[in-house]
Formats: C-alpha cells, sequence, structure tokens
C-alpha cells in the first residue's frame, strides 16, 4: 500500500487549511461528482434486482453484501443517499433517500439491540434534518423510546447487546455494554430535542458518564466491551469483542470514542465529555502505530503492523469526529488532521475507481477480524462518514456551521 510521505502530508494541509481556495473548491466539487457517479451505479444494480436493498460490504467473491433491515448498519446507506442530496441539491437524491428510509420504518419499535440508534439515527434522523420531514420526526422519538428500553438503572448504563442469543451467548455475559454505544447516543439527545422529554437525555448522559468511568485506560485508550452485574451495576470483566486483545486499542473502537464524547459536548456543554474527547485525539494523533497517512491498522495493538489491514472506517469516523472538535476547539488544529485524512481517503489509495469495488467508496475497511468477517473491503459506513466529513468541510470553508442543522 503506498503511503504518503511526511513532506507530502505537510504539504498537503498547508494546501487545503485556507478557506475557500481554489484547491479546497475542487476537492470538495469533484467528491461530491465522483459519488454523484458512484451511487447512481448502486442505485441502478438495486434497482435490477426489483427489491429494496440496503448495501453494507463485499463477501468473499466480491458480491455485494446487503443488510438485512436489523442489521446494524441497514441505515448507512440511506444517510449516504441524504448525505448525497445535501451535497449535490438535486432532487432525485432525495426521492431515492425518502425510498430508502420509509422502508426501515419498522426498526423504530426494535428494543434488541442497541444499534437502533445507528439505523434510525443515519436514515431518518438525517432525512429530518437535511429535508425537514415532518414524519420522520415521530419516528426518531419512537426508537428512542425502544433504545431507552435497554437502560439498566443499577449499572446506569444501555445494555449494548442481549446476552442469551447468537455469538455473545457463548462468553457468559449479563450486561455487555459497548463502546461503539457511545455512538447511539445522539439518537437520544435528539429526541429530547424533539420532544422535550427528558428522560432520553438523562439516559444518554448517564451512559456516557460510565463509559467515561469504566471503559477508559490511563493512557486514553478504550476497552471494547465492559461487562455489568445489571442489578448492582457492579463491573464484571473489560474484554475485547472485535480488537487484538482484551488490552488492545481496538481502532475503530477509539474512533467512536472521539466522535461520542464530542456529540454528548454538543448536546451537555459538559467539559468532562469535551476534555475525553481531546484525550482520545491525543492518544490516536500520537500513537507511534498510527501510519503516516493516518489511516490506522484495525488495532494499535496489531501484532503484525506495518502489514496488518488498514481501517478506512475508522479513519473516516474520526475525520468527521474532528470537523465538529475544531469548532469547540479552533486552535488545535484539529481541522487541519481532519483535512489530511481526508485528501489520503480521496486518494487512489482508498478511493474507488468508477465501476468498480461494489460502487463503495472507499476500499480498505476492517469490519471485525475475530469474526473473519468483512477484512480489507469496501464497508458502508466508511463511506458514510467520508461524505458526512465531507459535508463538514464544505461547511466551515464556507463560513458557515460544521453542522447544516
Amino acid at each position: 500500500m503506498k503511503i504518503l510521505s511526511a513532506s507530502s502530508l505537510v504539504c498537503i494541509s498547508l494546501f487545503f487549511s485556507c478557506s475557500q481556495t481554489p484547491a479546497t473548491s475542487n476537492f470538495i466539487t469533484n467528491n461530491i461528482k465522483s459519488n454523484e457517479l458512484q451511487q447512481t451505479n448502486q442505485i441502478k444494480n438495486i434497482e435490477k434486482s426489483g427489491l429494496l436493498l440496503h448495501p453494507r460490504s463485499l463477501d468473499k467473491n466480491e458480491a455485494i453484501r446487503y443488510a438485512k433491515k436489523d442489521e446494524w448498519t441497514s441505515g448507512f446507506y440511506a444517510g449516504i443517499l441524504w448525505y448525497t442530496y445535501d451535497l449535490s441539491k438535486k432532487d432525485k437524491w432525495k426521492k431515492i433517500a425518502e425510498k430508502h428510509t420509509v422502508d426501515l420504518d419498522s426498526i423504530k419499535h426494535l428494543t434488541w439491540h442497541h444499534d437502533v440508534g445507528f439505523i434510525i439515527g443515519s436514515s431518518f434522523l438525517n432525512g429530518y434534518r437535511i429535508a425537514k420531514i415532518p414524519s420522520y420526526k415521530d419516528v426518531v422519538i419512537e426508537a428512542a423510546r425502544s433504545l431507552s428500553t435497554r437502560f439498566r438503572p443499577a449499572a446506569g448504563v444501555i445494555q449494548s447487546w442481549d446476552a442469551d442469543k447468537g455469538w455473545q451467548a457463548k462468553r457468559h455475559w449479563k450486561c455487555p455494554v459497548i463502546i461503539d454505544t457511545m455512538m447511539n447516543l445522539e439518537l437520544l439527545f435528539e429526541a429530547t430535542t424533539l420532544s422535550g422529554d427528558s428522560t432520553f437525555y438523562n439516559i444518554a448522559k448517564s451512559h456516557a458518564e460510565k463509559t467515561l468511568q469504566n471503559h477508559y485506560r490511563t493512557d486514553n485508550s478504550s476497552y471494547h466491551v465492559v461487562d455489568y452485574n445489571p442489578q448492582t451495576g457492579d463491573i464484571r470483566s473489560r474484554v475485547n469483542a472485535q480488537g487484538y486483545s482484551d488490552e488492545s486499542a481496538w481502532a475503530r473502537g477509539q474512533a467512536w470514542g472521539i466522535y461520542g464524547y464530542t456529540v454528548c459536548y454538543r448536546y451537555t456543554h459538559d467539559k468532562r465529555f469535551l476534555e475525553q474527547a481531546m484525550k482520545i485525539q491525543q492518544y490516536i494523533f500520537n500513537n507511534p502505530q498510527l501510519p503516516e497517512d493516518l489511516v490506522p491498522y484495525w488495532d494499535y495493538n496489531a501484532p503484525n503492523i506495518p502489514n496488518a489491514p488498514r481501517d478506512a472506517s475508522a479513519a473516516s469516523c474520526a475525520a468527521s469526529a474532528l470537523y465538529e472538535l475544531s469548532t469547540y476547539q479552533p486552535n488545535k488544529g484539529y481541522k487541519k488532521l481532519a483535512d489530511k485524512i481526508m485528501t489520503n481517503l480521496a486518494s487512489p489509495t482508498y478511493r474507488t475507481e468508477l465501476d468498480t469495488n461494489g460502487n463503495f467508496l472507499l476500499k480498505h475497511s476492517v469490519g471485525s477480524i475475530p469474526h473473519h468477517a468483512e477484512i480489507d473491503v469496501p464497508i458502508v459506513y466508511a463511506d458514510y462518514f467520508f461524505l458526512e466529513g465531507l459535508i463538514r468541510k464544505r461547511n466551515l470553508e464556507n463560513n458557515k456551521p460544521v453542522l447544516s442543522y
């Protein structure tokens, strides 16, 4: 894999750091056009099937793998379509996004895992924010009610997975909480904003506080799983599920953390959450195992670095978070870091050529190496956060709020 030199990265940083330069404008315009071409091909394939499908990744035979409605990734493609509409302002993308979003309506009642937040947040919440569709508001609030059923008061956390089914049952957990759940808190915070019901806000803040207390090591890296006793709130174990080992730092988990705590600060203005986002940033970007191009290996403690697979999804999520974080701490260089990541992800090393790679945008992401699943392939959420980062970059460089809502 080709890696940019340090001197090249410095030049790129300077090249993209000035607002509204021709180079910046071209970068955004070119990526908008490329994305539209990719999504046009993706939609053509879906329409040929006669079904309404939600792309997720590629299988071992390089065929597109589509997500079931209740899979945690099912909402991301609708989110990509909403972001495509936001970037292009073309009504055809709005119509297609609505179609893919409404197909997920039943998920508002899902209570058996925590990722109703991901599914409804990326689809209905984005649709409500971008297109102001009134009926989507009720879906978001109902989904927040469903997510709230997983709150365990004694522990003060949202239980991520059920512990009596699937591979999770083999781990003998009682109340597993994964760092990923930080990404689902936005749905709860937003539901309070939309409904006036502070219950959702209080649950989200409690979860963020307990995760801050119990998931993070002294170096500000995160465990993947903390298992609680749901009756007493005691911690039973701190372990791994998708990273390399119990004590390793799974790359996407670190990105979930910086993004999640930035969102928590947005809604609560609690400085503890801002400080934690900044500490995670320091862990990631001061890590000696972070490659020169800022696209991490799948785990910062992976045993075969520098030959370990990269994870573009961790990079794109972190970049999007950094754009928002830069508005709360404007003199820390966070936007420059985000720009470097976005520039590298948009390079031929990571960007897909048209009509290849299942028409996903980015190559080289990792789902779960311990589960032998989605290794060095395109994954829909990498594309989703790349486009989100592109919107945030566009907004900042046009002197607009980083968030479009």
